[in-house]
């Protein structure tokens, strides 16, 4: 396949970071040229989507079409019927692509294919971002101040839920030879998320999305009431404060205006959850593999990146911030993690190469965050990068290794074509 690029010295005083690329396991096993790119980016792991919620991903690398389309969450592993018998929320299986072994152990098969050519693998596993189980079973999912449910959203402090992310964990990793295992959505989803044709950007000041986000389900109001607070009176003081910060008709608030107490409480009951939710998933990942959280310094955060709890830093061996913005708040946010983190976790970068607008020089940007003190590049997204962004996934890896920018790979023009580097036959009509 030839061809990794040639090495280049690396720059005198500029730091060194471990490199990890996001991949979903139709990229690995429907593209013959993908390991040799890899390859060529010199990664340190590949990350394969062995849990992963809904998605249409672009695949331009693919001979076999333009995308894949992931109509619900799916685990990429075998479904074994005794593991989930009895179970309240189990998994489904994916039926897509059919190129890339649909509904049998793509996940797994990918992994493989990537220890076959050399390539360490990481097991990326999505927990409580499942809008198929959420409205399948409402109880499961995160409740808002007004009743409302989020099916994209498992709560972590439902027992199901914790039980459902434990053991896809365990089936998710079961039986393969992985480098680290890294966790996305471990903690909760809020109101503020990719939904269907979605028409609320911009709608809600960042105290709002807060209040918003709070999840009001019995079992997080029964952690209200231990910490000494009366359930309906704090939903109805935070629909209260919704309406208020609302009628201001300021979107910059902050300031969410919670009585002391009560923030505290809500605070502690959603910490406390993510806590139980992150042991018994970590408990069955299994000694001797390294672990990563996606995560955030601000302990409100929701999401994919949900903020972290005093206990997590002790228990995991990475957090990946979000710095998908080239921004010096981005930079900031590595900096001050670096100081609040222990020493021995180390903080990586989550940097896209596929944003709507690019980022103007990745290596200059990937360079920035290491020198604000990020130890590890977590690289998005090596199937949905095609030949029009390939370049910029190279400048990332050149930077992240201290080099000098090397020259940029010979593509052929059109959707689907890989570069010539690595071609090893033109796609045909048929194969489109």
């Amino acid at each position: 396949m030839g061809a990794g690029r040639l090495a280049r010295p690396r720059r005198k005083g500029r730091h060194v970071m471990k490199v990890t690329g996001y991949a979903y396991p139709w990229d690995v096993l429907g593209d013959p040229d993908f390991t040799a790119r890899a390859s060529a980016l010199g990664l340190d792991e590949v990350a394969v989507a062995l849990a992963y919620h809904s998605t249409r991903a672009a695949t331009p690398w693919s001979p076999h079409g333009s995308s894949v389309v992931a109509r619900h969450a799916a685990l990429y592993r075998p479904l074994r019927p005794h593991v989930w018998q009895g179970a309240e929320l189990t998994p489904a299986a994916p039926a897509w692509p059919p190129w890339a072994g649909a509904g049998t152990d793509s996940g797994g098969d990918a992994v493989r294919a990537l220890g076959e050519a050399g390539i360490a693998a990481a097991g990326w596993i999505v927990l409580t971002h499942n809008s198929r189980l959420g409205e399948a079973h409402p109880s499961a999912a995160v409740h808002n101040c007004f009743g409302e449910v989020y099916p994209w959203a498992l709560c972590p402090s439902r027992p199901a839920v914790r039980t459902y992310a434990a053991t896809v964990t365990a089936e998710a990793v079961r039986d393969l030879d992985l480098a680290s295992v890294i966790l996305e959505a471990c903690g909760p989803l809020g109101a503020v998320h990719q939904h269907q044709h979605e028409k609320t950007d911009g709608v809600w000041a960042p105290a709002v999305a807060r209040l918003l986000s709070v999840c009001c389900c019995a079992d997080c109001a029964a952690g209200w009431t231990e910490r000494g607070f009366e359930p309906a009176t704090v939903r109805a003081r935070i629909r209260a404060q919704v309406r208020e910060l609302i009628s201001t008709g300021d979107l910059t608030l902050t300031d969410d205006g919670l009585p002391t107490g009560v923030r505290e409480a809500v605070l502690a009951t959603r910490q406390a959850s993510c806590d139980a939710l992150r042991r018994a998933v970590l408990e069955r990942v299994g000694p001797g593999v390294r672990t990563v959280l996606h995560g955030s310094m601000d302990p409100w955060a929701t999401g994919a990146l949900p903020g972290l709890t005093p206990a997590a830093p002790a228990e995991t061996d990475a957090v990946v911030l979000q710095n998908w913005t080239p921004t010096r708040a981005s930079r900031s946010a590595v900096a001050a993690a670096r100081a609040e983190l222990p020493g021995r976790v180390a903080v990586g970068s989550y940097v896209t190469a596929v944003a709507a607008d690019p980022v103007p020089d990745m290596g200059s940007y990937v360079a920035a965050l290491a020198e604000a003190g990020a130890a590890e590049l977590h690289l998005y997204h090596l199937g949905l990068a095609g030949p029009a962004r390939f370049a910029a996934l190279g400048a990332a890896c050149d930077a992240a290794r201290g080099r000098a920018p090397g020259p940029a790979p010979r593509l052929r023009g059109g959707s689907g074509d890989p570069s010539h580097e690595f071609a090893q036959r033109e796609p045909t009509c048929g194969d489109r």
